[in-house]
């Protein structure tokens, strides 16, 4: 539903000046989540249609009004440059401030037009030049603050000024609080969040991408504190308890990037070759756990200086890790804000997967430093030039510095995620209309990061490492300090390689969806053709410039070619082997899955390449394609169950951690639906599926093994949460055992990080309300933790039961002061499926509770982030990492997407029926909010999905046959 927007107006009054000295402030309150009221200096007005554009009436004349209501500020005065002034209370949680304004007037205009929300701003000290304004008007659910003068403004350069007070939140957005310990009190710091709309929250400014200024900033904290900002300390002087440090000044940026931290902190320091100092700050007594988030953004500072070909443009990096934060990481000029488990790694509690996900984030948000910051979108709109480069780019960066870690075959985890959500009638275009600040929050999603990464990796294939390289660093050094839209990069990339760039780009990032490629065997031929894949079984009228690559017989004759038209073919080499039966030939489409589209086999063409997967013939990352299609074109009725399991049966002797992943979220995945499609076979197709994990995970064991791999490390605890999941009796049993030591023993190498979250789970299948004494010692534990992952790792699985009484005992959790509420998502991301009635039955009744504790989350990307991404129609299909690592492995600003959203999310996609659908969207029916429309229509359309596949199963003919006939091979 479309947000609210009910409210009071504002018609302009003239007030004379001399009485605006003595005209109560004005209070710039924060919409409320319904729209709220706007408040005024003076008077009411009518209600004003939301429209994308800029006021039709000239901005010389006619009412504030005019400005109500529209997607953007106006451009006929823009800023330059601002002195800003803050003094925080970390006691009070309030903060007072100054800012003057250096604005460049550049058409005729009375209006000064701006952006403030949850301010008090003081209606007598607003100035331009010596001009008072004779009506201070705000349109609350905009945003806007509009500043009426008496008389046209003079052209040119004038300088705005005032003063306000606002108040350090709670919501992790805008200038706010956050708790933490310090010799066993507890004390506030204050951090500050702006992207994307809430640097107005902080102070009055222009508070879009486009309107980039310099900022001088000033700070008044209390003297024992450290104070950070964007740039180096220019100045400190000190006057009793008070210190006030004055900064450099910062080259142009965007509002959104402006950061402030205040707190107590320790650090760890580095320098990169060319000189920058680059420091990792945390609480005190956690500095050693910054070392390695240290050693990986020096590294990362100097590839991209290369890599780019633009130096880093700041004297220095400092990188926070702050306990509440509602995103994974911000990446602030010059000052990246992370949480605690995105930035610290410890190598005595932290897991495997936790490390590789510090290393991802951190190359991630440094290469925003370059795509973001350096070079910044001009709208929202443009938002995947900031997300979906830094994301490609950070797999690069890692790729280099740990090639052991074989992270281009983890990247498909990426690829997948986009093209689950993509195949939904509700995604929408990598570039997307956003015609309100409220809306912006909704496209921090798999579109935007995900699938905008994956159509990069498509391009660089296509053109090639050298000249890719060569086109990004001219697109950097052209837009450097300024702003760029999609059609500035498919310029400099067409200039620099020759190539159709533009035409060939603008199918994939202007229009939503991606194509299927039906491929069939026709004489010596295989002809292709393309259709929209859509989950839900329809077919869509999307057509796609596609990249395709082909292999046939081995990976040295791979072709190229560019499908422009619905249909072509493919002349069929002699050397892709002998058609014969029992013969070596076979051909594979989208060679390492590299293009972000599926493919659909013929029969011939794919019992080939079933033949080729079982004789080890096909790369890894062309076995998680194989069975990705597969399982996809099963849940749109496309191939029916059975084929998948059998196709799974083959891959019962992988030992890859990356094709294990995604073999282990379609086992999930059928796990799932068989209980609700064939509840009499869910038994056996579930011995079916540990028949097919457990030869590995039974090789791993649950001891680590000296000189084992990285990926090794993080494949044993996947398999055996697989196996728990399943039911696996030994498997459950070894957990609990090893479960009981520890609790005795913290010490013990019985459970090391790693593996804690499989027994903890073991743990939880056997709890019930008359048998407590595994959740109480899992609550215990949860308590006296003082390592953040660990804390994360069991609270994400304490709602894993099917008891009523403890299911909803850990939901009620999130109403308590035990839970941040950035963590409220893990609880309810634990929820196992014999347990929907009553989470669901849960959300109902404590719906209006619910939103007082989540209701403001920019948490908000990330239980969509929570993390269980809207691309899932299930929380099964997550893997089974701990809860810092989650499924996305930059772990950045979408994954908090809305908690609320991700509440519902998490409940209605557990669902699988279209009676279920209704009374979910009937709920919800008068209870949206603004940002969560599309996060609702999604979810209910996964479970339409869900619902479709469950009728296609139970008309299977002949799955019982295969689960039997699979079930009895040796």
């Amino acid at each position: 539903m479309a947000p609210s927007r009910a409210g009071a107006g504002a018609v302009p009054v003239a007030v004379a000046v001399a009485l605006l000295a003595v005209v109560a402030t004005v209070a710039v309150a924060a919409a409320a989540s319904s729209g709220g009221r706007k408040m005024a200096s003076h008077g009411e007005g009518a209600n004003l249609k939301v429209s994308p554009g800029l006021p039709s009436p000239a901005p010389a004349g006619g009412s504030a009004g005019q400005f109500r209501g529209h997607a953007r500020l106006p451009r006929f005065a823009a800023p330059h440059h601002y002195e800003l002034r803050l003094r925080p209370d970390l006691v009070a949680c309030t903060f007072s401030g100054s800012v003057a304004i250096t604005v460049a007037v550049s058409a005729s205009t009375r209006f000064l037009v701006l952006n403030a929300a949850d301010l008090s701003i003081n209606s007598a000290s607003i100035r331009f030049q010596a001009l008072a304004p004779t009506e201070v008007v705000f349109f609350k659910e905009d945003g806007v603050l509009v500043l009426g003068f008496a008389k046209p403004l003079p052209f040119g350069e004038g300088v705005l000024k005032m003063d306000f007070t606002g108040t350090l939140n709670d919501q992790m957005r805008g200038f706010y609080r956050s708790k933490y310990q310090y010799k066993g009190k507890e004390r506030n710091m204050a951090v500050t969040q702006f992207e994307s709309v809430d640097a107005r929250r902080c102070f009055p400014c222009w508070d879009e991408p486009a309107f980039k200024a310099k900022f001088k900033l000033t700070l008044e904290v209390p003297s024992e504190l450290t104070a950070l900002s964007n740039m180096p300390v220019a100045n400190t002087t000190v006057a009793g308890p008070i210190k006030t440090i004055r900064y450099q000044e910062s080259p142009l940026m965007s509002t959104y990037l402006v950061a402030i931290v205040v707190g107590l902190f320790e650090y760890v320091e580095g320098v990169t070759a060319k000189g920058t100092r680059v420091r990792v700050y945390t609480q005190v007594g956690k500095s050693s756990q910054g070392k390695f988030a240290l050693d990986v953004g020096v590294k990362s500072l100097n590839l991209y200086k290369d890599y780019f070909g633009t130096p880093f443009p700041l004297p220095k990096m400092d990188m926070v890790a702050i306990p509440d934060f509602a995103a994974g990481a911000m990446e602030n000029y010059g000052l990246v804000t992370y949480r605690e488990v995105a930035l610290l790694f410890d190598d005595k509690s932290s897991s495997a997967s936790s490390k590789q996900n510090v290393a991802i984030t951190v190359a991630h948000e440094l290469a925003h430093q370059w795509f973001g910051n350096l070079v910044t979108m001009e709208w929202w709109t443009h938002l995947w030039l900031n997300e979906g480069f830094a994301t490609w780019v950070s797999h690069l960066a890692v790729d280099s510095f740990f090639p052991q870690w074989n992270i281009w075959t983890q990247f498909l985890d990426s690829t997948t995620t986009a093209l689950r959500l993509d195949s939904l009638e509700e995604s929408h275009p990598i570039e997307v209309e956003i015609h309100h600040a409220s809306e912006v929050d909704q496209i921090f999603d798999a579109i935007s990061y995900e699938k905008g990464a994956s159509v990069i990796r498509m391009l660089h294939s296509y053109l090639g490492a050298d000249r890719f390289q060569k086109a990004l660093a001219s697109y950097i050094k052209k837009y450097a300090y300024s702003n760029a839209k999609t059609e500035d990069l498919w310029a400099v990339f067409e200039k620099e390689t020759g190539e159709p760039v533009k035409d060939l780009m603008t199918s994939w990032t202007k229009q939503k969806g991606y194509p299927v490629i039906n491929a069939k065997l026709k004489g010596n031929d295989m002809e292709l053709e393309q259709a929209q894949f859509l989950l839900d079984g329809s077919s869509g009228s999307g057509m796609w410039i596609v990249p395709i690559t082909s292999g046939c017989g081995a990976y040295d004759t791979q072709k190229k070619f560019l499908l422009k038209l619905k249909r072509d073919k493919l002349v069929i080499a002699s050397q892709c082997g002998d058609r014969k039966k029992g013969g070596n030939f076979w051909t594979k489409l989208n060679i390492n899955g590299t293009g972000f589209y599926r493919v659909k086999y013929d029969d011939e063409l794919g019992a080939a390449l079933q033949n080729a997967l079982e004789t080890k013939k096909l790369s890894l990352m062309d076995r998680i394609g194989i069975v990705d299609d597969s399982h996809a074109l099963s849940m749109a009725r496309q191939q029916t169950l059975a084929s998948l399991l059998r196709l799974l049966y083959c891959y019962r002797g992988e030992a890859d951690y990356s094709v294990l992943s995604h073999i282990n979220s379609v086992t999930a995945s059928i796990s799932k639906i068989s209980v609700d499609a064939t509840p009499g076979l869910a038994g056996d197709i579930k011995q079916l599926l540990i028949k097919i994990l457990l030869a590995p995970a039974e090789k791993l064991g649950w001891d680590p093994k000296n000189g084992e791999s990285h990926l090794d490390v993080m494949l044993r605890p996947m398999l055996l949460i697989a196996l728990v999941q399943l039911g696996h009796g030994k498997t459950i049993n070894e957990g609990v055992r090893r479960f009981n030591i520890f609790i005795r023993d913290r010490n013990t190498s019985l459970l090391p990080p790693d593996t804690r979250k499989a027994a903890y789970l073991a743990v939880m299948q056997n709890v019930s309300s008359s048998n407590r004494s595994g959740y109480d010692a899992l609550r215990k534990l949860y308590k006296e933790s003082a390592e953040g992952e660990e804390r994360l790792r069991v609270l994400g699985i304490l709602s894993s039961c099917r008891d009523k009484g403890i299911v909803l005992d850990s939901l009620n959790l999130i109403f308590t002061n035990e839970v941040r509420s950035q963590d409220a998502y893990l609880v309810v991301r634990g929820l196992q499926t014999e347990a929907r009635e009553i989470a669901w039955n849960w959300l109902k009744e404590n719906w209006e509770r619910i939103l007082k504790t989540v209701s403001v989350s920019s948490l908000v990307g990330d239980f969509i982030k929570g993390i269980v991404p809207l691309v899932q129609s299930d929380p099964a299909l997550l893997p089974s990492l701990p809860i810092s690592a989650v499924h996305f492995p930059q772990f950045c600003r979408y994954y908090f997407h809305q908690a609320i959203a991700n509440v519902h999310f998490l409940i209605s996609c557990q669902f699988t029926s279209n009676e279920k659908a209704a009374e979910v969207s009937k709920f919800f029916a008068t209870r949206t909010m603004p940002g969560f429309e599309r996060t609702l229509k999604q979810s209910l359309e996964n479970v339409r999905i869900s619902a479709r596949w469950v009728e296609g199963i139970k008309s299977e003919p002949g799955l019982a046959q295969t689960v039997r006939e699979l079930l009895g091979k040796p």
